[in-house]
């Protein structure tokens, strides 16, 4: 499982998520996506630990907690809906052609 951490501070890093997620559980892995063109973070961030139980012990605790200045949204993550694109479309843009 992994958990989705929403509403976060942009100023939040990976050391300080690991830290409050750490009083749950042992931290496996935190993924905090940025924007492609600014580099900035987007203000949401994916955790995951060790254990099943570890992760609902931190959704439980978590959702709706304040920190940094903001009150978090932490829930299981969702996979991704596919959006009706053609995959198999993707990046043709840049295959080189020839003529």
């Amino acid at each position: 499982m992994t958990i989705y951490v929403g509403n976060l501070s942009y100023r939040a890093t990976e050391a300080d998520l690991k830290a409050v997620f750490a009083d749950y559980g042992e931290v496996k892995r935190v993924v905090l996506p940025t924007d492609r063109e600014t580099g900035r973070m987007r203000g949401f961030a994916f955790v995951e630990m060790l254990e099943d139980a570890q992760e609902d012990a931190a959704i439980t605790e978590l959702d709706g907690a304040e920190w940094m200045g903001r009150q978090l949204r932490v829930n299981k993550a969702k996979p991704r809906e596919d959006n009706g694109r053609d995959d198999s479309r993707r990046g043709s843009w840049s295959r080189k052609q020839d003529y």
